[in-house]
């Protein structure tokens, strides 16, 4: 897999992970610490997103 293709492949993932989080804060049901490990994965989606663009540039 080429960079270009992996850092395409996180932002969706990271896009993705977005949606689930704000689709789960709006429903009542939805426990807070399920959101707290979506919001730790996407922050670890978007410095991996980060440390790879530094490197291609």
């Amino acid at each position: 897999m080429s960079l270009s293709s992996h850092l395409t492949e996180l932002k969706k993932k990271h896009e993705h992970l977005s949606m689930e989080v704000e689709q789960a804060q709006r429903s009542p049901s939805t426990d807070g610490l399920q959101i707290a490990a979506m919001k730790k994965q996407k922050l670890k989606l978007k410095e991996e997103i980060e440390r790879l663009t530094a490197e291609v540039v």
